[in-house]
C-alpha cells in the first residue's frame, strides 16, 4: 500500500518536480538521463560493475577516496558513479578520471530505475549519507542486488520527521531492504535501527571524510599571487557560504578592516551560480570585490585596500583553506546544517562555524573538545576572529588541535571497504545472469 500511495503522490507532483529541476541551473543538463528519455553513456560489457550513488560535490569528494581503494582492490570491476548535479558531474569527471565512469541518477519512477537497473548490470549498489529512494531501492532488491549504505547519517531533523508511524513504517519497508548499513556514529547506527534497519546488518564504521587526502601541494607563493595578496596580508576564507552568511561576514570583514588593513576575506559561495548576487552584495556594502575567475584572466591588474576574493571556481576550495589565517565553514550561521569542517583542520588551522552542525554533529563535537573549533554567532564574528588576529600563537594553538582531530579519527575508509568487500565477493559469488543489454532500452527507445 505504501509503494501504491507513494507512487501516486510521485506522479501527481511530477510537473512540481520538474520546474523546480528545471530552476535549478546545476540539475538541468541531466534531466534527460533522469527521466529515463537518454540512455547513459556507460556501455555495458562482461566485467562486473559496481554502482555508486553520491548526490553531489560534498559527497564525491566524500567517497571519491572510497572508490580508488575498491578500484585498486578490484582493478578487473567497472565502476560508475552517479550523482543529481553539474557539479557532481564534474568532481567525478576531475577527481575519478580513469577510475569511474560518471552517470546522472535516475528519478525514482518504478519504470525509470528497473531500466537503468538493467542498463547498468550491477552487482553492487552504494550509496552515501542515506540517500534512500523507495524504488530504486527495492528493484535493486527485487533483481538480487545487495545495496550498501556509506558513511550512513541521520540528521535530527530527518529523524524527527520519520518518527510518525507511517512514515516509519515505510522507512521500515525500504531499511529491510539494505544489506549493509555503514554509519558514521554511535547516534547514527541508534537512529537508523530505531527506524527499523535489522541490527545485524548495522556498523559503525566511522565517517571516511576523516581519511580524505591533503589536495595536491601547489606551490604557496604563487597561489598567493594569484590571489593579489602581497606579503604580509592575511586571509580569512570563508567557505561554502549561504545567503545570510555572507553579510554576516562581509560586515565582520568591514569592521575587522579598520584595526587589520592587511586584511582580506575570500568568500566561497556553497552553489557558485550565485557569484552574481553576492558580488553586488558586496558591492553594496561599499566593498571592492574581485571574481577569482577575472583574476586568473588578468594578473597584472593591480588590487589594493580592503577587499573580497570570490570564488566563483570549482575544485580550490579544499587547497585554498591552506592560505587562510582563518577559516569559517557556511551552512552553520544559517539552518542548513553545515558543510566539511574538515577541510581547513587538515591544513591546521583553527575553524570557525555557527550554532547549526547538525550535518556534522560529532565532526563539530570533536573539534570543540579538542579546542580546535570555535563556535560562533554572527553578531561575534568580528570579536572572535579579531581575537585570534591578535593573539597568533593562540591561532596557531586551535589549528594544531584541528589538525590533531583528524589524524586521531582516521581509518574509517579502511573499515568501510574492508565491509563492502564482504559484501562484494559474495554478490560476485551468487551473481545472477543479466539479460543482453541490447534488450533493454530505455523509454525513448534506440
Amino acid at each position: 500500500m505504501w509503494y501504491f500511495l507513494y507512487n501516486a503522490v510521485l506522479l501527481l507532483a511530477t510537473p512540481v518536480i520538474l520546474c523546480l529541476l528545471l530552476a535549478k541551473k546545476r540539475c538541468r543538463r541531466g534531466l534527460p538521463q533522469r527521466f529515463g528519455f537518454a540512455r547513459p553513456p556507460i556501455r555495458p560489457d562482461e566485467r562486473p560493475l559496481v554502482w555508486i550513488h553520491a548526490v553531489s560535490l560534498g559527497e564525491v569528494v566524500a567517497v571519491t577516496p572510497l572508490v580508488k581503494e575498491l578500484h585498486r582492490r578490484h582493478p578487473d570491476y567497472r565502476f560508475a558513479v552517479s550523482t543529481v548535479t553539474e557539479t557532481g558531474r564534474e568532481a567525478v569527471e576531475q577527481r575519478l578520471r580513469g577510475v569511474a565512469e560518471h552517470c546522472y541518477a535516475p528519478l525514482d519512477f518504478p519504470w525509470v530505475v528497473s531500466c537503468m537497473i538493467r542498463h547498468l548490470r550491477p552487482v553492487l549498489y552504494l550509496f552515501v549519507e542515506t540517500e534512500l529512494w523507495p524504488n530504486l531501492l527495492r528493484s535493486l532488491h527485487r533483481s538480487g542486488i545487495p545495496t550498501v549504505l556509506v558513511n550512513g547519517r541521520l540528521s535530527s531533523r530527518s529523524f524527527a520527521r520519520q518518527q510518525w508511524e507511517p512514515v516509519r513504517s515505510f522507512y521500515r519497508s525500504m531499511l529491510e531492504t539494505l544489506s549493509l548499513c555503514l554509519m558514521q556514529s554511535d547516534r547514527d547506527a541508534e537512529r537508523i535501527i530505531a527506524l527499523g534497519a535489522d541490527a545485524k546488518v548495522v556498523k559503525r564504521t566511522g565517517n571516511i571524510k576523516f581519511d580524505q587526502p591533503a589536495p595536491e601541494s601547489v606551490d604557496s607563493r604563487s597561489v598567493r599571487s594569484s590571489l593579489g595578496l602581497r606579503d604580509g596580508e592575511q586571509l580569512i576564507v570563508a567557505g561554502s557560504t549561504h545567503p545570510g552568511e555572507e553579510e554576516a561576514l562581509v560586515d565582520a570583514y568591514r569592521s575587522l578592516a579598520e584595526h587589520h588593513p592587511s586584511l582580506l576575506l575570500l568568500l566561497a559561495p556553497r552553489h557558485i551560480e550565485r557569484a552574481e548576487q553576492v558580488e553586488a552584495m558586496v558591492r553594496a556594502r561599499g566593498v571592492s570585490v574581485r571574481r577569482r575567475t577575472a583574476m586568473k584572466a588578468d594578473r597584472n591588474e593591480t588590487w589594493s585596500g580592503p577587499r573580497v576574493i570570490l570564488l566563483d571556481s570549482r575544485g580550490e576550495l579544499a587547497t585554498l583553506y591552506r592560505e587562510a589565517v582563518v577559516a569559517f565553514v557556511g551552512g552553520t550561521l544559517v539552518p542548513v546544517g553545515g558543510h566539511n569542517l574538515l577541510e581547513p583542520a587538515l591544513w591546521g588551522k583553527p575553524v570557525l562555524f555557527g550554532p547549526y552542525t547538525d550535518h556534522c554533529a560529532e565532526i563539530a563535537g570533536f573539534l570543540l573538545q579538542a579546542g580546535g573549533g570555535v563556535r560562533v554567532t554572527g553578531e561575534e564574528l568580528a570579536k572572535r576572529i579579531g581575537e585570534l588576529l591578535d593573539r597568533p600563537d593562540e591561532g596557531a594553538r586551535i589549528g594544531v588541535a584541528a589538525r590533531s582531530v583528524v589524524e586521531q579519527n582516521r581509518g574509517a575508509l579502511k573499515a568501510t571497504v574492508d565491509a563492502v568487500d564482504d559484501v562484494l565477493r559474495a554478490a560476485v559469488g551468487t551473481r545472477r545472469p543479466a539479460p543482453a543489454p541490447d534488450s533493454l532500452p530505455l523509454m525513448a527507445g534506440r
